[in-house]
């Protein structure tokens, strides 16, 4: 027992072993060099009768035996001490001192071979053995003060926040698995990373050079054709994505009950470009179609106006644009009911424009204040209304822009069941505030279209999702499920999606997405990330160092189970199905790509198709037959009106004194 007592006896015990075991050495000193020792006079009649009785015990026998014993005894006394525990003193040093007393200690008898006096032999034997005996008491004595059970090395914690993940691939016929590898206890095991629910939406986050392209969105691209899906693909940085979708939908095309169309918008090379119209009439239902195709032209143009929704001057340029549009889709069957038109009939002086937008009675109420301000002369507060339209607006005026808009090679229906298309609509970096409002409209049209019962399953891929405005994407992700609609959404961080959708509206797309894929990511999105992992049982360790022993604690400890720090190297999680658990949803692994599949299959793929000769005479001519489309619009309608004497009550004058 570690009582006062038993210590003390220990430490007394400990004390007498060491003199005797210095004595035994001083005795063999004392006789292999008696003959200096009488030369010197330091001898005794008491000494020497000593000394003959232990010879009869066989001490001396030997000449290295009382050298032996006097090390035995040394090591009994070392093994016993419990000196104060030192964590800088480490087993190299203490080993290195032990050995070198060793062989100082054994090898001193060498110098009896030395052909001098027995004086100086017997001094310089008895400095090295004492020096040796001295290194080895050192060092023995710094083996008791090593912490034999070292704390963790492990400076990260790596191997505390590792845990079992998924191993086996699970598969179904809308599923997309990614193969991994992870580390679990310092062993690297094999994985997958399975998201068979893809209709509970997909969030793939990582900064630039992450490598969510290539590690995610073409596995996603090619399984989902693989297994027959429809597909839209946002191409941010035209044609990565496109050339992808469109060698993998040509190698897989019979993956598909009926082949799908390959459509693509582009509008840098409108050669390789279908025209679609994304006000179609025919898919715009009633008015709120085309005030959810206002709001979203709007606020792709006007980032900044998402934060200030419900502002006079905000909601003004969408109400007033949202008549025109309305107005041109019930205008002649719809006939003129596009992008184009719209933009063109908004730069029709004010007196003209409202007169004949009252020809249609929903409009008129939508319209109602604006002639009010106008017909009052309040001119300033009318141009306030409408002049953020028109400005913005008039960035899209463009004939590239006009030719692709204007026509209708294909509709966005894109999971007809009859006809599937797989869609790529392309943008440019350097361009993006003109085409991401383009094509922010498309892909609104879209969804509102593909979001329907009984539709072909579809998948919808955004690359770069900030760079776009979708009003319903919270809506599409929370509904779309049910409608076999999956979408895959890329960002490079939650402040990202902030910045370009508002605070609201970037949490809730980051709170409601059922699968969540991430790189290196940093901030909220960390820690954002680290907090739906939740925590788990880690093993914790802690020394204390005492005088007379040491002891280490070990504990378990709820912690993060993927921190905000390591989330940048980095970890997901995903959904499961009801009909298909996965046990292991969390995962923290490294995706595992097939370099050389990816380099044949890139060595294989061929360049995106022509779709027609398109010349700048052709695209100039569209540009301004539109313009005289909408010229002559407006003055046949007010003829009309003028002839007519109920109508012409609707002809709105100048009033007087307005120089407009």
């Amino acid at each position: 027992m570690d009582t006062g007592e038993n210590s003390q006896g220990l430490h007394s015990a400990l004390e007498f072993t060491r003199l005797l075991s210095i004595v035994v050495l001083l005795m063999h000193f004392y006789h292999i060099g008696y003959e200096a020792f009488v030369h010197w006079q330091i001898t005794s009649k008491v000494t020497d009768q000593l000394f003959r009785n232990i010879e009869g015990t066989g001490l001396f026998k030997d000449f290295n035996l009382p050298k032996i014993i006097s090390i035995g005894l040394l090591a009994v006394v070392l093994i016993g001490a419990r000196g104060r525990k030192n964590d800088r003193i480490k087993w190299k040093t203490c080993l290195i001192y032990v050995l070198a007393g060793i062989g100082l200690f054994f090898s001193s008898g060498l110098i009896w071979l030395l052909p001098v006096y027995i004086e100086p032999k017997i001094e310089w034997y008895t400095l090295v053995t004492t020096t040796g005996y001295l290194f080895i008491m050192a060092g023995g004595t710094m083996l008791s003060r090593v912490i034999k059970q070292q704390l963790s090395e492990d400076t990260f914690n790596k191997a505390n926040e590792t845990f079992p993940q998924e191993e086996r691939l699970l598969e179904n016929e809308y599923s997309f698995n990614l193969p991994a590898s992870y580390n679990l206890k310092g062993r690297t095991r094999k994985s997958w990373i399975n998201v068979i629910n893809p209709f509970r939406s997909t969030l793939v986050c990582g900064g630039p050079g992450a490598g969510k392209t290539f590690f995610v969105i073409r596995h996603v691209i090619k399984q989902h054709i693989q297994k027959g899906f429809s597909l839209f693909v946002y191409d941010f940085k035209y044609d990565d994505l496109s050339l992808l979708t469109y060698n993998y939908l040509r190698l897989f095309k019979t993956a598909y009950p009926v082949e799908p169309k390959f459509c693509v918008i582009n509008f840098d090379n409108l050669s390789h470009s279908h025209r679609c119209n994304p006000l179609d009439p025919e898919l715009m239902l009633d008015i709120t179609d085309a005030t959810e195709s206002a709001r979203t032209i709007m606020f792709g143009l006007n980032r900044e106006w998402i934060r200030k929704q419900g502002d006079f001057w905000v909601e003004s340029p969408i109400i007033f644009l949202t008549g025109i549009i309305w107005f041109l889709k019930k205008f002649n069957d719809g006939q003129y009911c596009t992008l184009p038109h719209v933009i063109e009939l908004m730069q029709v002086p004010y007196d003209k424009l409202f007169s004949i937008l009252q020809l249609e009675p929903e409009v008129r109420v939508f319209l109602n204040p604006f002639i009010t301000a106008y017909l009052n002369d309040a001119m300033e507060q009318l141009e306030g209304q409408i002049a953020g339209a028109k400005i913005a607006m008039a960035r899209l005026s463009s004939p590239q822009l006009y030719y692709i808009m204007t026509g209708n090679d294909f509709t966005l229906d894109i999971n007809n069941p009859t006809e599937p298309k797989v869609f790529c609509a392309g943008n440019n970096p350097l361009k993006i505030q003109t085409y991401g409002a383009v094509l922010s409209l498309y892909i609104n049209r879209l969804i509102k279209v593909v979001n329907r019962q009984g539709q072909h399953k579809c998948s919808l891929i955004f690359d770069e999702f900030p760079t776009i405005y979708l009003s319903n994407i919270d809506s599409l992700i929370a509904t779309a499920r049910s409608n076999k609609v999956a979408t895959t959404l890329a960002v490079q961080d939650q402040s990202q999606l902030r910045k370009d959708y508002g605070k609201e509206h970037a949490d809730v797309i980051m709170n409601i997405v059922g699968n969540v894929i991430s790189g290196q990511v940093m901030g909220d999105t960390a820690e954002q990330l680290s907090k739906r992992f939740g925590r788990i049982n880690q093993d914790r360790q802690s020394i204390t160092i005492q005088t007379t022993e040491t002891s280490i604690n070990k504990s378990k400890h709820l912690d993060f189970a993927i921190p905000a720090s390591t989330i940048s190297t980095l970890s997901s999680e995903v959904a499961d199905d009801p009909n298909q658990k996965i046990p292991q949803k969390f995962f923290h692994a490294s995706i595992v790509n097939n370099y050389e599949q990816i380099i044949q299959e890139e060595t294989s793929f061929q360049a995106l198709p022509k779709i027609k000769d398109v010349t700048p005479q052709m695209v100039q001519e569209k540009y301004l037959s539109i313009k005289a489309e909408i010229d002559q619009i407006v003055e046949i309608q007010i003829e009309n009106m003028m002839e007519s004497p109920e109508l012409s009550k609707l002809i709105i004058r100048k009033p007087s004194g307005n120089k407009k």
